[in-house]
């Protein structure tokens, strides 16, 4: 297997400035307003108030890095609530820079996507990851944005051989394969949770999330021969080792390392 790889997941929160902005909100209204005159009206119809993927902020943008010198995780924050192009900037220079494998659960469904409509929004520039072969003509056989291309690898797609009615939760197959699967909180709670301040709580939770990803990412190269048994055993005590040291200044890693047992 080859370094580096660079696993992602993202948590995001309805955009009610671009929801007022589209349905033409009256300014007396406030976002409470807008957000609930939507629901309702979604409801009204026997429809889902699960926003579309355009009118979704992105506000947390965890990686797991794994490269030759070791395992690093890193999150790209929203913190002052004006700042997402920044995040998505960062992401993406990360990218840029590294020329990474790309993993994700469920990425090409819903994260990346996401991405694309938020970072055209903002003027964000991934002129490596939209490479389709005219800059580097390795990019044209094998790309980021090629479904069945392994530069970036959605995981869960892949297991489900393409075919969305076979998708399969992240925190069921983490459970299922023995880690740790969710902690703290699921997607449906972190709107609230944001507007009830807990921005750190929902960085942590996306952390933990991505870790799931990989681990599962790490027993997938078992599965292909990525990963021989003894080599798949030594990355797991590299991930306990490296969460373990984390775990002294970040509580939600010693939550994790006590769930896996």
């Amino acid at each position: 297997m080859s370094w580096p790889v660079l696993v992602f997941d993202i948590e995001s929160i309805p955009d009610v400035a671009g929801l007022r902005l589209l349905r033409h909100a009256p300014a007396e209204h406030t976002d409470a307003q807008v957000w609930e005159a939507w629901c309702q009206e979604r409801k009204d119809k026997g429809q889902s108030d699960f926003m579309p993927l355009h009118l979704q902020r992105v506000l947390v943008i965890s990686c797991v890095f794994r490269s030759g010198e070791g395992l690093r995780v890193h999150s790209f924050v929203d913190r002052d609530g004006a700042s997402e192009g920044r995040v998505i900037q960062g992401f993406f220079n990360s990218i840029d820079k590294h020329v990474p494998q790309l993993v994700s659960w469920n990425g090409g469904g819903f994260d990346l996507p996401v991405l694309h409509y938020r970072g055209l929004q903002h003027g964000v520039v991934a002129d490596k990851y939209w490479d389709l072969g005219e800059d580097d003509r390795e990019f044209k056989w094998n790309n980021y944005i090629g479904r069945y291309h392994m530069r970036h690898m959605d995981l869960m797609d892949l297991l489900a051989m393409y075919q969305p009615r076979a998708n399969a939760p992240l925190d069921a197959m983490a459970k299922l394969c023995g880690f740790p699967g969710k902690l703290g909180m699921d997607g449906g709670q972190v709107y609230d949770a944001y507007l009830g301040g807990q921005l750190e709580e929902i960085r942590r939770y996306c952390e933990t999330d991505v870790m799931n990803t990989y681990l599962l990412y790490c027993r997938f190269q078992k599965m292909r021969g990525g990963f021989t048994q003894a080599e798949y055993e030594q990355e797991i005590d590299l991930v306990k080792g490296s969460l373990a040291a984390l775990s002294g200044a970040e509580p939600h890693w010693r939550e994790y390392l006590a769930a896996w047992g």
